[in-house]
């Protein structure tokens, strides 16, 4: 392989990426959504919302001893990247986010008029 195969075929996995597991879980005060991206470190991670889409993109660091690159590895593709679209009865300011053990949480509330309320019945 010459210099020029081995820049175009890293470029190629550069832009590459896996979409990670996620699940969605719903209650009255809203979301909770939990991605598996392991070896993505908090650094590597970017979480963006624009208009009503979520977007997750996180970038795997291979574990290499200092002043060595690997001229093969196993894991192909450093990248997760996954985008969703919010509900607008969402209040995607106030997402919280955390990374533990290699799972995204984050949990987004819903609009406080999207949230149900109780109402009291006066008597007479």
């Amino acid at each position: 392989m010459n210099d020029t195969t081995r820049v175009a075929t890293q470029e190629q996995a550069a832009q590459r990426a896996v979409l990670p597991a996620v699940d969605v879980y719903e209650d009255e005060a809203g979301i909770t959504l939990l991605a598996d991206m392991p070896g993505v470190p908090r650094d590597l991670l970017e979480l963006k919302v624009e208009g009503d889409a979520l977007s997750i993109e996180g970038g795997v660091r291979a574990q290499t001893p200092d002043q060595l690159e690997a001229i093969y590895a196993e894991v192909r593709v450093p990248r997760y990247r996954r985008t969703f679209t919010l509900s607008r009865e969402l209040d995607t300011s106030r997402i919280d986010a955390s990374l533990k053990d290699g799972v995204l949480t984050l949990r987004i509330p819903k609009q406080a008029h999207a949230q149900p309320r109780r109402i009291d019945v006066q008597a007479g």
